[in-house]
């Protein structure tokens, strides 16, 4: 899918960009998005601060757990998440951040962020620049959703207006030797949020089910962005959009590393995701999903994925 239909003059440009972002969204949940804006060097020199500050020693990266907070800023360690119903750790370790907090003394329902920069130079404004453009990429799609699911083009983007979105760079080492048995790189799941941005990972591993249960290999390529919709966005609309369901396997040649850098698009913890009375009746009439707000919906989530 192509964004420069998105910010083009034509107005009919803008319409095929809206439809094809709901189709993909209503029929699987997924799809590839290029020519983002988001530049390519930014998101290389990202990669290169996350390799510098995941190959502090463990006890170094370790000064960044943040467990009273349920892991959302600073470093998860590796083997601590794992995936909803599968008790068996997921094989990575991560760093999380969010928005920066605002510098006239309020106090966001967003954690604050954490940085290691005396261990690694340049790690916050690189990180802050890629939060920066993708957000901006982020609230465009929102858009997109929102008149296509027949609202307001600010819809969904005021749903997550100071919500706590969150930049997660992901580190999957090489296997080794004592990897415990059902355990991948990242076990079939969900996501919690109304969107994922997800910037080309350094290798292969992810997979995205269809509909009949099979798996799609998605490759990597370094000119897109994948975006799926997740559990929130689905609980909202009672499944017109799909939350899909993904995996990263574990590669054939166990010394590969990977990175990946996920954005997860949270609305605000007060926002009620009760399924809305118009997509009920899109959807056969009957609420197939729960009454409750965003922050309820991602404490219990990240009590069953073991963050709390």
């Amino acid at each position: 899918m192509d964004f420069r239909l998105a910010t083009s003059s034509n107005e009919a440009d803008g319409s095929r960009f809206v439809q094809q972002v709901g189709d993909a969204l209503k029929d699987i949940g997924f799809f590839a998005l290029v020519n983002h804006g988001i530049p390519r060097a930014l998101i290389d020199e990202t990669y290169r601060q996350c390799d510098a500050f995941f190959d502090l020693d463990e006890a170094t990266k370790r000064r960044y757990l943040r467990p009273e907070m349920a892991h959302q800023r600073g470093y998860t360690a590796f083997g601590v998440e794992h995936a909803k119903d599968n008790p068996a750790p997921d094989l990575k370790e991560f760093w999380q951040a969010g928005r920066p907090y605002p510098n006239d003394g309020s106090q966001p329902t967003y954690p604050e962020n954490i940085w290691p920069s005396e261990h690694v130079e340049g790690f916050q404004s690189t990180t802050e620049r890629l939060y920066t453009g993708m957000e901006a990429l982020a609230k465009e799609l929102l858009s997109a959703c929102s008149v296509y699911l027949g609202q307001d083009p600010s819809w969904l983007t005021d749903m997550s207006e100071e919500g706590n979105t969150i930049m997660r760079m992901i580190h999957y080492p090489p296997l080794g030797e004592d990897t415990p048995e059902g355990a991948v790189r990242s076990a079939a799941h969900e996501d919690i949020n109304f969107i994922t941005l997800l910037v080309t990972a350094t290798a292969d591993g992810l997979e995205v089910m269809d509909h009949d249960g099979t798996w799609i290999q998605v490759k990597g390529d370094q000119d897109a962005i994948i975006v799926d919709s997740g559990d929130m966005l689905q609980n909202l609309t009672n499944g017109l959009f799909k939350s899909t369901t993904h995996r990263v396997v574990n590669p054939k040649e166990a010394n590969t590393r990977r990175y990946s850098m996920p954005m997860f698009v949270h609305p605000r913890n007060e926002v009620d995701l009760t399924p809305q009375p118009e997509f009920v009746n899109m959807t056969g009439g009957v609420a197939l999903y729960p009454s409750i707000t965003a922050g309820e919906y991602l404490h219990q989530r990240l009590k069953e994925i073991g963050l709390i």
